[in-house]
């Protein structure tokens, strides 16, 4: 089997910069839509946080000394204090003060979700080896880079040991493989293949509903031009991601049709229906995907939603979601969400707190404001008196008894 010069494919093993990858996709997204944009912006926060979470549970002692999460917030991309974040989520995170350090951990609710979490994930088992295997059987050699899959693991629930949990477990499903040597070029390679998986979700759907694999859209009926385009495309039969492509002419309908479905399944496996173009173009190669994958996913608006919210160009299934509301949600999904609850209430407390404390010192400003204006009142009754002392000087007891004097003694000068 030929392998894939590591030199054809730069940076295949290491991020590449954000800015060339822009300047490489240039600067595309698709006309904004407030719902999509909010499920979006939800996730943003959650995922923040649920990275906290995770470097705290690997931390010794699950204590994590407040710098030490500073130093991480470069990697976040997140700005500001880290000890200023922390306590804007009371009800997530416990930051105390110990020996003059600032040190964190997480609450006994947040700690109650991470034991429910980890029950969800023993359960879930069987879905995720369906789901890996999946994602095997649609690459072309049927092997996926374990580095790259790393990347993804979270986006389908995959637990952070899955390599040693699931892999080894199901031996006839799969297998470690490592054909150059590299440590970096270990492989998950699919030992047998499954017929009964390699349904996608356009066909199991079309299933039960008796009627011919098509793609939906989710686009107003304003937009005419989009719709028409989208008919004519979906007319074209549907062609399996689990079949292989490299039968299929470069530039053809008919390719064009597979790698739409094979993006389309492969979103319908994450959990949130949602995926980084940067981390799924590292998969190019694996997938068969052309190199403009940009291009690809805005000529079909109807089917994904692409959105450069936070400088991160992320796409969407349209038909996974409902507004800004996810439609299917897995069982993880459930138990982030209670995540999610918690983090709200935490803010909302903390946006309590702080409104209270502005309502104080303004009460406080109201208060010292008066001062000094009853001060400037008292400065100004010496005025009074200088006034006063004008009027002839009667208001002067010395003055006053010469006054009387001169008016009842004749003898007086």
């Amino acid at each position: 089997m030929t392998l894939v010069p590591r030199e054809l494919f730069p940076r295949l093993y290491t991020s590449p910069p954000r800015q060339q990858f822009i300047r490489n996709f240039s600067l595309w997204s698709m006309k904004k839509e407030s719902d999509l944009e909010s499920a979006l912006s939800r996730n943003r926060r959650w995922i923040v946080n649920n990275q906290i979470k995770f470097i705290i549970l690997r931390y010794p002692g699950q204590v994590v000394p407040v710098k030490f999460l500073q130093k991480k917030f470069k990697t976040l991309d997140l700005q500001g204090k880290a000890l200023n974040w922390l306590k804007k989520y009371p009800c997530c995170f416990e930051v105390y003060l110990e020996d003059d350090k600032y040190y964190c951990r997480l609450t006994k609710r947040m700690m109650f979700l991470v034991e429910e979490e980890e029950a969800i994930k023993d359960m879930q088992e069987p879905v995720f080896v369906e789901r890996l295997a999946k994602l095997l059987m649609m690459s072309l050699n049927h092997r996926l880079n374990v580095v790259k899959l790393n990347e993804i693991k979270r986006n389908f629930g995959f637990p952070d040991d899955y390599l040693i949990r699931i892999v080894p477990k199901y031996s006839d499903l799969f297998r470690v493989v490592n054909y150059s040597g590299r440590r970096s070029s270990m492989e998950i390679e699919l030992v047998s293949w499954k017929p009964d998986l390699a349904v996608t979700k356009i066909e199991a759907s079309a299933q039960k509903e008796g009627s011919q694999p098509c793609f939906s859209c989710s686009l107003p009926s304003t937009w005419v031009k989009s719709w028409e385009r989208f008919h004519k495309f979906n007319a074209a039969p549907y062609i399996s991601p689990y079949l292989d492509p490299r039968g299929l002419a470069e530039g053809s309908e008919e390719l064009e049709k597979r790698n739409v479905g094979l993006l389309h399944e492969f979103l319908s496996l994450t959990l949130w229906k949602k995926a980084s173009i940067l981390k799924l173009g590292h998969f190019r190669r694996e997938f068969g995907l052309p190199e403009k994958l940009n291009a690809l996913l805005l000529k079909h608006p109807g089917i994904f939603y692409v959105s450069n919210k936070y400088q991160i160009y992320t796409v969407l299934l349209r038909e996974g979601y409902n507004g800004s509301e996810l439609i299917d949600k897995d069982p993880l999904v459930v138990v982030k969400e209670k995540f999610g609850e918690l983090m709200q209430e935490g803010l909302h407390e903390y946006n309590r707190r702080h409104h209270l404390v502005n309502l104080e010192k303004k009460k406080k400003d109201m208060v010292l404001a008066r001062l000094d204006k009853s001060k400037d009142r008292s400065s100004e009754i010496p005025d009074n008196d200088d006034q006063a002392d004008k009027l002839g000087g009667l208001f002067d007891p010395e003055e006053r008894k010469r006054f009387y004097k001169i008016l009842f003694d004749d003898t007086a000068p």
